[in-house]
Order: C-alpha cells, then structure tokens, then sequence
C-alpha cells in the first residue's frame, strides 16, 4: 500500500506539474513568436488547464460524490447490536466496515467495526457472532484515525497508508461520513481521466 500512495502521490504532483510546465511554455512561446512576427493572436481561454486538482480536492468533495452530503446516509451500528446483525448489514450493503454509535439520538461515534475486527476477535477466538456485541470488539473511539470534512484527499490517503488502514471517520465534531481507500484511488483515476479528456480536446478541438 506504501508503494501505492507513493505512485499515486507522484503521478498526482509531478506528472501534473510537467504537464502544466509543458503546456504554459507552450502557450507563452506561441504568442511570444506570433507577436514578434506582427501576429496579433490571443491564446484562447479555454485552452487553459483548470487548476482544480487533488492537491485541491477535500474529503467533503469525495463525499459529495458518494451522495454523503447529509448525516445519516452513512451505514452505521450500534454498540449493542451483535455482531451477527452488525456483519449481515455490511454483507447487504456490501461495505467492509461500519461506524459504530454511541446509543441515544445524538449521533455520537463510539469506534469503527471492520472485517478485520471481525476476523480477528470473533472467528479466532471461537466466538459466537449471535452473542457478542458490537461494543465488545470493535476498535475504540480513541484508537481511530480519523478525517475532517477539510482534509485534503491525499493527507486522508497517507494516513490511512501510513497506519495500515482502508477506512477512516469523516468526523467535525461529530460523524459526518466515511472515506475508504477506495474512495480516494476513484478519485485520483476521476482526475486523470478529467485531464487525459482535456489534453485530447485540446488536440482534436479549435485551438489555435
């Protein structure tokens, strides 16, 4: 996974960077000759690649985009549901963790349960999944490694590579949402496709 985040931070920030490099000398030695040979050309606007990359790009974005804009479209537990109906909601929504909640209305996060979790404390240890709550295995509020809405993308990407994790709380204040390394390859393969799409237009559009 090291491997990963640094093959995807690189692509992110040094073919990016090369491309934009390439495409501004380009821009400003096609109008510096046209001029000089009495010319008048403006290079057109649209030919200009959008700044808006993954160095800009924020976890409330990526949530956006997985339609978790309101609280309560996450897939959540609580932390005296059993393990059973806790694994039999992930196995419906086809999701490998789920946040776990405090009991009362308040929407208040008491820790993460995961496959991992599940794996590790219950099939190991010959536990029953009908009788072991959710509470008694999950991983602590105070053990998890979580993400504000603000973050930036690739810092959620590195903390989740770093600690060896695929799921972290989105959390401002209070739970927000969930951001998975999934989440954040799409979002880097979404970007490259965004600029593989303009330099294509580029080359087959109007431009001058």
């Amino acid at each position: 996974m090291q491997g990963l985040f640094r093959a995807l931070k690189n692509q992110c920030y040094s073919g990016r960077g090369s491309t934009l490099e390439h495409i501004n000398r380009f821009s400003f030695k096609s109008s510096q000759s046209c001029h000089q040979e009495g010319i008048n050309v403006t290079v057109a606007q649209s030919g200009s690649l959008p700044e808006k990359g993954l160095q800009n790009t924020t976890v409330a974005q990526v949530l956006l985009t997985k339609g978790e804009e309101k609280v309560g479209s996450w897939i959540w537990c609580r932390t005296d549901d059993s393990i059973y109906d806790a694994i039999k909601r992930m196995a419906q929504n086809n999701i490998g963790s789920l946040v776990v909640l405090k009991p009362g209305e308040q929407q208040l996060i008491a820790g993460i349960f995961t496959e991992r979790d599940y794996l590790r404390k219950v099939i190991v240890q010959d536990r029953s999944p009908k009788h072991t709550k959710v509470g008694e295995i999950m991983t602590d509020q105070d053990k998890l490694i979580s993400v504000s809405s603000g973050t930036n993308v690739l810092h959620a990407m590195q903390l989740m590579t770093e600690n060896h994790i695929r799921h972290a709380p989105v959390i401002d204040g209070k739970i927000v949402g969930m951001i998975s390394m999934v989440d954040v390859v799409r979002a880097v393969l979404e970007q490259q496709h965004g600029e593989v799409k303009w330099l294509t237009d580029l080359i087959q559009g109007d431009y001058y």
